[in-house]
């Protein structure tokens, strides 16, 4: 069978398919998971909007790509993303995607390495940003559906099953991740200035010095960066900073806030406590006080930072 004769087949079968799967309202799902766990599948039908700034979290996306074509902008690479398309996101990693606002339809799949079985969360990140293998494709689909059947009419084996069938959907992944189609990264420039910023953050980057690496105007630098990354320059390194303070924030108890600010690239501590409070929800000494309060406090954070992290357009 010819190949374009194949994805044409495909298409209208995930077309077909699409229709069968929907999601009830989040305050109407009825499945508990642990605390501190995380776990939700949702359904993005409609005209694409970039996604917005300041996204990153700290549990794992599955993204299936039923209908459509967009570009992903996951650590500091670049992809083309079309329909049968599955991206895996890790957790704590920045990405954006962006579908030029054309109409597409894709399947979420969000969870923490948790709920899986050691033997299958050890191995999660082998798994590459962009995978693309049609017969995998097509039974990642039906496990996600089947997944949709037990959120729309749940039982007291609900929980257990979604979850089952969350390691199921990993455990396909890994085993048939030798005949993946390898995609490469679409835009080198772009990704050296991203791997770049996020060498160099502690110092002082200019859209000046990297054009001027670069051989291109800082206009041209500066245009391209926001429409491959839907971030812009300034804002990204400003992003990647905030990144690296929370992690000091979280693991290094007896720094000061200055020592935070100027160990990431802040010049004024006070600049970047306001920038931190306006990202977070929180100054950063409550961030860091909040995790050295218990498990319970820090299940309040996360779900700070992931509503932070879902809100307000990227300029």
């Amino acid at each position: 069978m010819e190949e374009r004769e194949m994805e044409n087949i495909e298409k209208r079968y995930f077309e077909d398919e699409y229709s069968r799967i929907s999601i009830p309202e989040e305050e109407r799902l009825k499945i508990s998971i642990p605390e501190g766990e995380h776990l939700k599948l949702a359904i993005h039908k409609g005209y694409g909007e970039p996604m917005v700034n300041h996204h990153y979290h700290n549990f794992y996306e599955i993204y299936y790509m039923v209908d459509g074509k967009g570009t992903y902008f996951i650590n500091d690479k670049l992809y083309d993303v079309v329909a049968g398309d599955i991206i895996i996101v890790s957790p704590n990693i920045i990405h954006s995607t962006n579908y030029g606002n054309k109409e597409r339809a894709r399947v979420l799949l969000e969870f923490t390495d948790g709920l899986l079985p050691k033997c299958v969360r050890d191995k999660l990140r082998q798994l590459p940003n962009l995978y693309r293998h049609p017969g995998v494709s097509q039974e990642v689909y039906l496990i996600l559906r089947d997944i949709a059947k037990e959120y729309n009419s749940p039982d007291e084996f609900s929980r257990e099953e979604i979850i089952n069938l969350t390691s199921h959907l990993v455990v396909t992944l890994l085993r048939n991740l030798g005949a993946v189609n390898v995609v490469n990264s679409r835009d080198a420039v772009i990704s050296e200035v991203v791997a770049f910023i996020k060498e160099n953050y502690r110092t002082n980057i200019t859209l000046s010095q990297l054009a001027e690496m670069h051989f291109v105007s800082p206009e041209h630098l500066s245009r391209s960066f926001k429409k491959e990354t839907n971030f812009g320059f300034n804002e990204f390194i400003a992003l990647i900073r905030l990144h690296e303070a929370e992690k000091l924030l979280k693991n290094k108890g007896g720094m000061s806030i200055a020592e935070v600010a100027y160990a990431c690239g802040f010049n004024d501590s006070n600049y970047f406590s306001d920038k931190f409070k306006r990202t977070y929800g929180m100054s950063p000494l409550q961030y860091s006080k909040s995790f050295r309060g218990g498990k319970t406090q820090r299940a309040r954070v996360s779900k700070k930072k992931k509503n932070g992290s879902d809100s307000g357009a990227a300029e």
